[in-house]
């Protein structure tokens, strides 16, 4: 899953992508570096940043969705990034056909239901707090088993509200509202999020917990750290990584699939 940021503020590539030719070039270059999924959104979920009204989303994701549908492979899907239910079903009638919510379905209680009507894949994802104040004091008992047990009831709230469990996609929130501790806990035990049986979506690159170990203050320049995320996230049973730097994990992710299907017995 290639990111495609179409905001002024993101931690690592804001404004990079706010003239809609350029965004286009960006995402068919991550489709011809091996993305398979392109993820736009319009607002920013950087710690400390201000929400973002579903009218100024619209105008900054579906000029380019709109445009962008026609020229992708038709393997390739748009994922539509966005908490709000309105800017989803716009999104999808433009050419999406997935739906990325960091809020898990709690910050619109309509999510769910455009979700199900256009049976689409939904990524809910684990986030302590809200992007403003997730990073203000982060605390957690046993933060895997939380993690687990909020995602497992997002996912059957999705069901009940009609959402297929094959649509459903698990996203630990890698950063959002977690201490560096955590994160490497999170990380540790993937396993245990794969075993849901849901696919698990990983979102590192970049991030800075990795800064803080590899003692690097520039998050383009944690491109190694990603990679390593994405290799030891494919040991673990992660299905899709959400990445910046798109080929070199793709590399990373096809290298090590290669690596399991050989110790598994596979031609």
């Amino acid at each position: 899953m290639g990111i495609l940021n179409l905001t002024p503020d993101s931690f690592s590539d804001g404004g990079l992508y706010s003239d809609s030719e350029e965004a286009i070039q960006r995402a068919q270059m991550m489709i011809e570096e091996g993305a398979d999924i392109i993820d736009i959104g319009g607002e920013s979920t950087r710690p400390g940043s201000e929400p973002v009204g579903r009218a100024e989303q619209m105008s900054r994701v579906l000029p380019i969705i709109e445009k962008l549908h026609y020229r992708l492979p038709q393997h390739c899907l748009i994922s539509i990034d966005t908490t709000k239910a309105k800017v989803a079903e716009a999104a999808l009638k433009a050419g999406a056909a997935m739906v990325n919510d960091i809020s898990a379905g709690r910050d619109d209680p309509e999510m769910f239901e455009i979700v199900a009507r256009a049976n689409v894949p939904i990524v809910l994802m684990h986030m302590q707090g809200t992007p403003k104040t997730m990073q203000d004091n982060p605390s957690y008992t046993d933060v895997v088993s939380e993690v687990v047990s909020f995602l497992q009831a997002q996912a059957a709230k999705a069901r009940r509200a009609g959402i297929h469990q094959e649509k459903i996609i698990i996203d630990p929130g890698i950063g959002f509202g977690k201490r560096k501790q955590d994160n490497l806990q999170l990380m540790a035990e993937l396993d245990r999020f794969v075993r849901t049986g849901y696919p698990v979506l990983l979102g590192t690159s970049r991030k800075r917990f990795m800064g803080k170990i590899c003692g690097e203050t520039r998050p383009t320049e944690l491109l190694g750290a990603t990679i390593a995320t994405t290799a030891f996230g494919v040991s673990k049973g992660v299905k899709i990584f959400r990445v910046h730097d798109v080929r070199p994990n793709r590399q990373a992710a096809d290298l090590i699939t290669a690596v399991i299907s050989i110790t598994d017995g596979e031609p």
